[in-house]
Formats: structure tokens, sequence, C-alpha cells
């Protein structure tokens, strides 16, 4: 595991945290200015605190959205809570936002950092920036790119078209490529200031590699000219391309020290001596949704998930009542699993191999790439990298599974093939990794309306997108465009 003491970022938060996010540029005559932390001094927090919201709120809305989780209701009094009842306003989970478009004003300072030969940590800088303004566009649409981060010279950002923000973070991404690859004996070294791959290049290249393939299958259902030429044309230059084949963790040396120290999953579970669990992880169960698709199919995967009850994954409906109360939950319900939830000092998960693995089936699928792999083999290299991430071992699970409709590539038609790597692509990601890119894949495939919604759900279908928050109401509201329906309109790719 990585190992960095926690020194460095928090010297670099304290230098360039901000109470506004556009704001990068206060001058404090008693600190160091922007300017003079350099690049290798702020990385580790740039890339420490831009990861906190995957980890925390993104991945747990993205859980009950897919309907991987439900509640307690044995211990908890559990009415209609937004997840369930789909009733959104301007502060559900606001945070997303807010704290994605804080802590990534760090990756713009170092960007922008007059310093020459830190070409290696700008490239770094530019891939992430794009990793992480790539789901703003995805979760929001419209969002402000071109004029954020510009500090007290503009507080009130235009909005850009989030069809435009994506091929900016193309050509961001294309930039940073070039850098690498142009790297030259004068450039700094990047070492363990950077907590993902501890300096190694060649693994961001493939990290490039990998999300640039993500994002054009996002555009993959658009029919326009300019876009069928320009997926032509970036598709051609990945056919061959090296992607990931292990998993980007993120890890600054995550220990139960202290708090602030932990993981950032495991922090909201259990307290610091690993032992006593917190009122999250108590409050959060296995769906029966989910539970029923484990044991139907007696996946592996499901004791890592979930604690087991007489061998099997116990699920709660999402939206039912404790027995006690008329419901039908049963009376022990499962907790999330070790495989999910183990140590103070656990990985985060940037992409992992597994979601690398699926992304090549179905550019193969589809016919965007040719090289390499067939997609069968793809598909059956993502279940293998799932379990390996969650320590199980296959047992004949693979096998099996390719003879089942929609759930493995070996039989049906083409759309049942689709359909098998998008769900293999959620038991993949959901618990600890990263269940709001399986939200997005299913809303982008419309394999989302096969995800059952929670008893008593106000709405006919999950949103497409979320609300702006209230911060831009109040601070930008001259520039929030109307946003329209977000239960029946998406992010500028949302087809269907």
């Amino acid at each position: 595991m990585k190992k960095i003491k926690f020194l460095l970022p928090l010297l670099a938060l304290f230098i360039l945290s901000c109470d506004n996010y556009l704001d990068v540029n206060n001058q404090n005559p008693n600190s160091p200015s922007p300017d003079q932390v350099t690049p290798d001094l702020s990385l580790a927090n740039a890339e420490v605190a831009s990861y906190r919201e995957v980890a925390r709120n993104m991945n747990r809305l993205g859980n009950f959205f897919m309907n991987n989780w439900g509640m307690n209701v044995n211990s908890f009094a559990v009415t209609s809570p937004a997840e369930f009842s789909l009733v959104m306003d301007n502060s559900f989970y606001s945070s997303i936002w807010d704290n994605t478009m804080l802590n990534t004003a760090n990756f713009t300072a170092i960007i922008n950092h007059p310093d020459a030969n830190f070409e290696n940590h700008k490239a770094i800088a530019k891939i992430l920036k794009s990793y992480y303004f790539q789901y703003m566009v995805d979760l929001y649409g419209d969002i402000p790119y071109s004029q954020a981060h510009m500090g007290t010279s503009n507080l009130t950002p235009t909005y850009d078209d989030g069809k435009a923000v994506y091929a900016a973070l193309y050509a961001q991404i294309n930039e940073a490529i070039a850098m690498i690859n142009a790297s030259t004996t004068a450039t700094k070294v990047v070492g363990a200031e950077d907590v993902v791959y501890g300096g190694n290049m060649g693994e961001w290249l493939r990290f490039a590699n990998t999300l640039k393939l993500r994002m054009l299958l996002r555009q993959s259902e658009l029919t326009d000219a300019a876009t069928t030429s320009m997926l032509a044309t970036e598709f051609a230059l990945l056919d061959g391309a090296a992607f990931l084949t292990a998993d980007a963790t993120i890890n600054p040396g995550y220990d139960n020290s202290d708090a602030a120290r932990q993981n950032p999953f495991y922090n909201q579970m259990y307290e610091l001596d690993e032992t006593t669990q917190k009122s999250t992880f108590n409050f959060l169960r296995a769906s029966k949704y989910m539970g029923d698709l484990l044991n139907g199919s007696s996946d592996p995967r499901r004791g890592a998930l979930f604690a087991l009850v007489s061998s099997n994954v116990a699920g709660v409906l999402q939206g039912d009542s404790s027995q006690q109360s008329g419901g039908t939950a049963p009376l022990v319900i499962s907790s999330l699993g070790t495989g999910i939830v183990n140590a103070s000092s656990q990985n985060g998960y940037m992409i992992t191999a597994a979601e690398s693995y699926f992304l090549q089936a179905e550019a193969y699928h589809r016919g965007f790439i040719t090289m390499g792999p067939d997609a069968q083999t793809l598909f059956d290299m993502g279940i293998a990298a799932s379990m390996a991430q969650l320590g199980v071992s296959d047992g004949g699970y693979t096998g099996f599974i390719n003879g089942i409709v929609g759930k493995g590539y070996g039989v049906g038609t083409a759309a049942d093939q689709m359909e098998a790597i998008m769900y293999q692509k959620n038991i993949a990601l959901q618990g600890s990794v990263n269940a709001m890119e399986s939200f997005i894949e299913h809303t982008r495939t419309g394999l989302i309306d096969n995800i059952p919604l929670a008893t008593g759900a106000a709405k006919a279908n999950k949103p497409r997108r979320l609300l702006y928050p209230n911060s831009e109401y109040v601070g930008n509201s001259v520039n929030v465009p109307a946003q329209g329906d977000v239960y029946t309109t998406g992010s500028f790719w949302f087809a269907y």
C-alpha cells in the first residue's frame, strides 16, 4: 500500500481551501500565495480531497438508486426518504456539486502554476480534473467550466453546454497524454505526492485512455453527424490502446489514528477502534432486489458484499416496513459485508480493472474497437477482476452465468448481451467502489427502468440527473439555466 504522511495534504489544504469554490486566489499576508505552492506540494491534497465526495455521497446515492441497498427498518423508523420517494429539491445531495466544485479548484491551481518542469504533475491534474468534471456534466447537464475557478476575477461564471464541456475535457486529456509522452530529463519526477500511482506515468496513460473510452461510450447513442464523425475518429485512436488492467486505487496512508485519516467510506461505518459500528453502518442493509439476484445465481461475491444469513443475502424491499409494523422485512437483514467495509486503511477506487474490462467489452461488442481480446473474453476478464477485487474465488460462476440470458454474455441477443455487461458492471461497482457510475451507465443505456422503484415512490422513474443546488441560486442566480424536468430529460448524451 502506498504510504505518505498526511502533512502534505493538510498543508496544501490550509493554503488552497476557501469558503467559495470559485475563489482560489484569496490572498493572506501571513500565508504563501497559490503560486508559491508548487504542484508537488498540492497534488496529494487535490487527489484526496476530490475523491472524498465520490467515496461517500456519490457512492451512497448510487447504491440507493441502483436498488443495491435498503434500510434497516427493524431498528430505525424509516418513512419515505427522498432516495426512495424520488421527490427531490435543491438541497438533495447538494454536497456533490458544492464539494466537487470546491476541491477541483486545486487541480486548476496546479494546471495554471507558472513554474516550469512540472509537466507530469500538471498532466495528472488535467486527467483528474477531466475525471471529476465528466461527472458534473453527467449528473447535472450544463455547468460552469470555462469560467470556473477564476477567483475574484469572476465569481459568477456562465454555464457551458454539457457537450462543449465534454469536448474541452477530451482536449484536456489529449494535452495530458502529450505532456507525459513529451517528458524530458528536465521534467520533475512525480513521487509519493501522487497517492494514486506514486508517479507511475505509464499507468496514468492507461487511466487517461480508459477515461476517454468511458466518455466516448457515454455519447455513443447520439446520431448527429458531428458526433458520429468524432466518435469514429476517437475510437480509431483508442483501438489497440493500453487500458487499465489493475485497479486505480487511491490511498495516502489511510489508518485509524484519527478520523480524518480513515478511508472516507470506512469512516462513515466504524469508529477508530474498528469495532464500534456507527449508525450509518447499522442503518444500511441489503435490498431484497439485489439479494435475490445474488442468491439466485449463487454469486460467490454475495458473501463479500453482504453479511450472509443462513448462507444467503437477506434483503429488505426499499420502502418496506418491519414485520412488527405490518411490513414483510426479514427479522434479520444482511448488513454490508467485509469485502466492502474492512479497515480504516482500505483502498479507495478511482477506476477498477473490472470497469475497464466491461467498458472494453461494450466497445468491442458494438464494433467500436476490433483489436485485442474479443467481447466474451473481456466480459469474463471483468468478472474475474471483480472477484479478485473482493477477494473471492470464481467457483465455476463465470461458466454458469454465461448461460443465463441478461446476466452472462454467452447467450441471447445483442441486446441481452449488452444488458449482461451492465448487470455485471453493477455487481462489480456497488458497495464501496463507485455505484454512481453504475447509475449513470444504466441511465445512459435505458436499463435503469429495469431497476425496481421503492414501495411508495412518488415518481414513475428515477431521475435522469440532479437538480442544481441552492448554493448556485444564492451565489450565481443570474447564470443558472432553466433545468427542465429532470425525470424525463438528462445530460446531453441522454438519448432514449
